[in-house]
């Protein structure tokens, strides 16, 4: 199944052809190039400040979540880590440490998920995006992050360190 169904350069439909040791990979007769499929990158963060973990609500939706963002054109995944960090909830990490990543196809992401580490909280505010948080304690996180979603299997993955 083809996700992206023109050509980036010329705007052509793309085809499947078989390209040796890769597969069948979308194709622009047009340009008379191969086109790997482009999806979009984003981070999300388990944040930890002594034995609790951050889990935020937003959006008016009712679950608590992991915090998390996009990635902005020619970032880095740790600039973009600390760059969401610091615009949703005004904190900088002491520690930054790649967990795990997962690509979620119902927004063609690959989201890379990181531990932080805080020395200091005081300056916790929240900006727009978020309506409220939580400190849990961490064998509490798992009664109460979104079930069934990427944040919950990437706090699983987290656990198993």
């Amino acid at each position: 199944m083809i996700k992206q169904k023109c050509c980036p350069e010329c705007g052509a439909k793309l085809t499947l052809k078989e390209l040796e040791h890769e597969g069948l990979i979308p194709y622009c007769e047009n340009c008379k190039e191969y086109r790997f499929p482009m999806f979009n990158t984003a981070v999300s963060m388990i944040c930890k400040y002594q034995d609790t973990i951050l889990l935020i609500k937003q959006y008016h939706k009712p679950y608590y979540i992991l915090v998390a963002g996009y990635l902005n054109l020619g970032e880095g995944l740790e600039d973009a880590v600390k760059r969401e960090i610091k615009e949703e909830i005004n904190l900088i990490p002491s520690k930054i440490t790649f967990n795990t990543s997962k690509y979620y196809p119902a927004s063609n992401t690959l989201m890379c998920n990181f531990i932080l580490e805080f020395d200091d909280i005081s300056s916790l505010k929240l900006n727009y995006e978020i309506d409220s948080y939580k400190w849990f304690k961490e064998n509490e996180v798992l009664d109460n992050i979104k079930p069934d979603s990427l944040a919950k299997w990437f706090y699983l993955e987290y656990l198993k360190k």
